[in-house]
């Protein structure tokens, strides 16, 4: 990240303390990577569908940062939005924004964003799928990258719609794929029982779903309700030993 050189010692000093951080806000709102099918044939039309809803929460960083985030998955035809936005005071920002169709079971993303900012200083991730080719276009700091899907690959937020939907249809199967910036990434999950649990939302019946991590610095669960469509209700993260929790709030 560029700075003026007025500030760059600051600033990387700021980094330092923060780059996980960083990652943590944008993983942690938006269930970072939960989501993505083989290319099939799209499953019958009575599969069942996820409902709109405007959610809120609030999380903590470390018992040190304390913010606050909204996600509202609108649909409008058969062209589905989901928006997440998240703020911690005084040192970042998160927003996220994607848009697909959901055709039987299957999830398909056209575009996606993310913008971040620490600082007031930050960066923006785009993605542009085109499905008759089986590409995606990753934008990052200027430059474009086309990358070939061998399967569906997703977006973050499309990711979370995907899984919620497999969970819908009983078809779960752990083994998804991510857009990176300059990769697709495989990017599997197991479902580790239910549980019951209760955040400033209420108390919720979930199932608990976890990301299989390749070392043991890193671990991210996400407990998901069934009574709201399979909305994460909690997510809790740890990497490199800095812990985030996330809960809910208040859904309409």
């Amino acid at each position: 990240m560029t700075v003026l050189s007025t500030i760059k010692t600051d600033t990387n000093n700021i980094k330092s303390r923060h780059s996980k951080f960083l990652s943590t806000l944008t993983t942690g709102i938006s269930i970072a990577a939960i989501g993505a099918l083989s290319m099939s044939a799209p499953t019958l039309a009575s599969a069942k569908t996820v409902q709109p809803s405007t959610a809120s929460y609030n999380f903590t960083v470390e018992d040190k940062y304390n913010g606050s985030a909204t996600r509202t998955l609108s649909k409008s035809g058969n062209v589905w939005k989901y928006n997440v936005n998240a703020r911690v005071a005084g040192v970042a920002s998160a927003a996220q924004n994607s848009a697909f169709t959901i055709v039987g079971n299957n999830v398909t993303p056209t575009q996606a964003s993310t913008t971040y900012k620490l600082l007031g200083i930050g960066r923006t991730h785009k993605l542009d799928f085109n499905p008759s080719t089986n590409q995606v276009v990753s934008t990052y700091k200027g430059k474009s990258t086309t990358m070939n899907m061998a399967q569906q690959a997703f977006d973050d937020l499309s990711l979370e719609v995907q899984i919620r939907q497999d969970l819908l249809n009983g078809k779960f199967s752990g083994n998804y794929y991510m857009a990176k910036k300059n990769k697709i990434e495989s990017t599997p999950f197991k479902k580790s029982g239910n549980t019951q649990i209760t955040v400033p939302a209420g108390t919720f019946d979930t199932v608990r779903v976890d990301r299989i991590h390749d070392g043991d610095s890193r671990s991210t669960s996400f407990w998901l309700a069934p009574s709201l469509d399979y909305l994460p209700v909690k997510v809790s993260q740890i990497n490199d030993g800095k812990k985030m929790d996330l809960e809910l709030t208040k859904v309409n």
